[in-house]
């Protein structure tokens, strides 16, 4: 078998301008097809990842056997050059392309991918209601009120969901965001973004698990602070408190907050996760399978987690795509621990993007039993966005 064609994606919807998935198509010559997706459809790079999966497709893909993914892997990794040092762009890239390689084989050999990753070890997956502060609803709403956040959670839970996710320092009192929260915090800014968490757990009572979202906007010291109101609250997790461009402040929040670190959707593979595994300062890994190097790399990484006792909840922020990769990672790995749905995987401007359109039942996942991974785009919706060919 062999690549005969590639097709890149870089979408664009209307209805939300910011949310740009970008989806890749492999066509071989024996008829079968495999899509992926690159881990940046939100912020800055999807532009970026589109036509870095054009170059690689140009210089490594036509001609290629798709099952030979481990080879091939290595080849993005090295011959790129970049690959060595890396980052977002190259990283996507190679992610979209080993997932879209990822569903040929599992197509190929008649079975779902999950099965090729060693099979199925989780049956129903627990998942969590994600991004409340732009509510839980048809629409994405700017929450200002702790009322709001209330509400908004207590929509998630009539659901079915028993865990939610929220970032209650993003936006101040009048709905202004703000990306930089590395200042200490003012006695009026801890009162209001506890509040908005005290809210949601007045509302969801003791049982209903919350995350506390921090999209790494704190430093060290303001973090800590944070750390007793998510202590008092009883959170299930506090979600990157700072960057990871220095694991040694990293490491310092963990050794001050009792409750369990997660992170790990800005490490893009098993060398960028070592630091933080050696010194124990995660606890739930986050690895996005459209940015840490799609299946080849993604396994592996949550197989050397497992090493540390560390748990795995896959990053999905993407495409109808992005989700069905991830639920065939968690269905394969025994340190699964809860899955991620994030609040625009229930919009409609993102749920037309594939032909199935995976959601939650009562708050659990369960995988696709069809070949691959189980999702296809919807040609009718995807034409539409800017798109480019390699054969």
């Amino acid at each position: 078998m062999k690549i005969t064609r590639v097709e890149i994606f870089d979408i664009h919807c209307p209805e939300r301008p910011p949310w740009n998935p970008v989806f890749i198509r492999i066509h071989t010559d024996e008829g079968l097809t495999g899509v992926g997706e690159a881990g940046l459809a939100y912020d800055l790079g999807h532009s970026a990842a589109a036509h870095m999966i054009k170059e690689i497709a140009e210089a490594m893909l036509i001609g290629f056997n798709p099952f030979n993914t481990e080879l091939l892997w290595s080849r993005m990794l090295r011959e790129s050059f970049w690959g060595l040092g890396g980052g977002p762009v190259l990283y996507a890239a190679m992610s979209a392309i080993d997932t879209a390689l990822w569903d040929i084989k599992g197509k190929a050999s008649g079975v779902p991918v999950y099965q090729l990753l060693g099979g199925k070890t989780n049956g129903k997956l627990r998942t969590y209601a994600s991004q409340l502060q732009f509510d839980w609803d048809k629409e994405c709403t700017k929450l200002t009120q702790p009322q709001q956040y209330a509400e908004a959670a207590l929509k998630a839970v009539a659901e079915g969901y028993d865990a939610v996710k929220v970032d209650p320092i993003v936006y101040d009192k009048d709905g202004n965001s703000s990306f930089d929260r590395t200042k200490l915090f003012t006695q009026p800014q801890m009162r209001l973004f506890g509040d908005r968490l005290r809210a949601i757990r007045s509302a969801v009572g003791p049982d209903v698990d919350i995350i506390f979202e921090s999209h790494s906007l704190m430093g060290a010291a303001s973090a800590i602070q944070m750390g007793e109101v998510i202590e008092e609250v009883g959170c299930m997790m506090y979600e990157e408190p700072v960057n990871y461009l220095n694991s040694a402040v990293h490491k310092k929040v963990a050794e001050n907050v009792k409750v369990p670190i997660a992170g790990g959707e800005r490490l893009y593979h098993r060398w960028d996760v070592r630091p933080y595994f050696e010194d124990q300062s995660i606890d739930v890994l986050q690895p996005d399978v459209g940015l840490c190097g799609g299946f080849t790399e993604a396994k592996k990484v949550c197989d050397y987690a497992d090493v540390y006792d560390i748990r795995v909840q896959a990053h999905v922020c993407g495409g109808p795509v992005a989700t069905a990769a991830s639920l065939h990672l968690e269905t394969a790995i025994p340190n699964f621990l809860i899955h991620e749905h994030h609040t625009y995987a229930i919009k409609s401007w993102n749920r037309e993007l594939c032909i199935q359109d995976p959601q939650p039942v009562n708050g659990f996942f369960e995988v696709s039993e069809e070949p691959g991974i189980g999702i296809e785009l919807n040609d009718e919706i995807v034409y539409r966005s800017p798109n480019m060919e390699v054969k």
